[in-house]
């Protein structure tokens, strides 16, 4: 299945933020709280609170990013 190009900046968003916030939910989770049986529950808990901050906080703060390194490269 292709998506047409003009979603892309949605699906980079929807993507980088499905992955950074279960990497960084997952991480803290373990830092906090440790492995044990319940840490899978917390981590899951931890990451449905955290995608909803991260998918339009990354729509926002793309544009912003890539204008700054276009910026500091030339």
């Amino acid at each position: 299945m292709k998506i047409p190009k003009k979603y892309e900046a949605i699906l980079f968003a929807f993507v980088m933020s499905l992955l950074m916030a279960l990497l960084m939910s997952g991480v803290l989770t373990l830092v906090f709280t440790g492995l044990d049986k319940a840490f899978f529950t917390r981590w899951f808990n931890g990451f449905v609170h955290a995608w909803p901050i991260a998918f339009p906080s990354i729509l926002v703060i793309a544009p912003i990013v890539r204008m700054i390194v276009k910026v500091l490269i030339k």
